[in-house]
């Protein structure tokens, strides 16, 4: 059987790298996301509605609402990359938090800031 080279070992990207790629999309959801608060919170200065009763969806403050709990999960995942890169930093990175075993490379390719192996995630 003939070895093709592209059927080669999968190598994950470097983790630092993968922190800093999920970091930097997490601080754009969030901007866009404070951009979109602020919006709804201007636009609703100047009119004076009765949204609770409007027939047309969800009230103005609970769309309020849904955006702000959006960008307290963006602080909580920037938190959790900041516990993965100070595990990186210690030669923990890779080994679950709670069991000590390896993490396998695709769990942390799919969560790279996960601090546990999928046996002690369920």
């Amino acid at each position: 059987m003939m070895h093709h080279p592209m059927a080669s070992h999968f190598e994950p990207p470097d983790p630092r790298s993968r922190l800093d790629e999920l970091r930097a999309a997490i601080v754009r959801c969030a901007a866009g996301l404070v951009s979109s608060f602020d919006d709804i919170v201007e636009a609703t200065t100047d009119v004076a509605t009765d949204d609770e009763h409007d027939p047309e969806g969800h009230t103005i403050a609970w769309e309020r609402q849904q955006i702000a709990a959006l960008i307290d999960e963006t602080g909580f995942t920037l938190a959790d990359i900041e516990a993965a890169e100070q595990r990186l930093h210690d030669g923990r990175y890779g080994t679950c938090t709670t069991c000590g075993l390896e993490i396998t490379p695709e769990r942390l390719e799919a969560l790279p800031a996960t601090p546990t192996c999928l046996s002690c995630a369920r």
